[in-house]
């Protein structure tokens, strides 16, 4: 598994909005000052974040986005299948793959799913609140 970028920067995104407190809407160009992120490759990420349920967002003036939930709300893991899709460490391992013919008879089978399940209980034990903590 390899976190892309869209997944590394969508956790500084969220991290960010965080840190600004969910009082007020927070402009995109402001977010992506912060974090030296082109506004562009961060409109996408905020597209999927709110579309999704992630943050709230107000186009217009006085617009941004800000998270609808306590930081201590947001398991690492959501967010990161969100953006990448999956956190399968192998492909017969990802939700709605192909049964495997080999499956019954893959040595290496137990060791992929621990893995996978390791993985996936890391991330969603660590939130947001966990990230901003110094």
């Amino acid at each position: 598994m390899i976190v892309s970028t869209r997944g590394r920067y969508a956790l500084r995104v969220m991290i960010d909005l965080a840190e600004q407190g969910s009082d007020s809407y927070v402009p995109l160009k402001d977010i992506a000052l912060r974090q030296s992120i082109s506004q562009k490759y961060i409109e996408a990420i905020m597209t999927l974040l709110s579309k999704n349920g992630f943050v709230n967002g107000v186009h217009g003036k006085g617009g941004g986005y800000k998270l609808n939930r306590a930081p201590s709300e947001y398991k690492i893991g959501e967010i990161l299948r969100l953006t990448e899709g999956t956190l399968a460490p192998v492909a017969c391992l990802e939700c709605g793959a192909e049964p495997c013919s080999k499956s019954s008879e893959c040595r290496t089978l137990p060791m992929w799913t621990e893995l996978d399940r390791r993985i996936s209980g890391y991330l969603d034990s660590v939130t947001i609140a966990d990230l901003m903590k110094k």
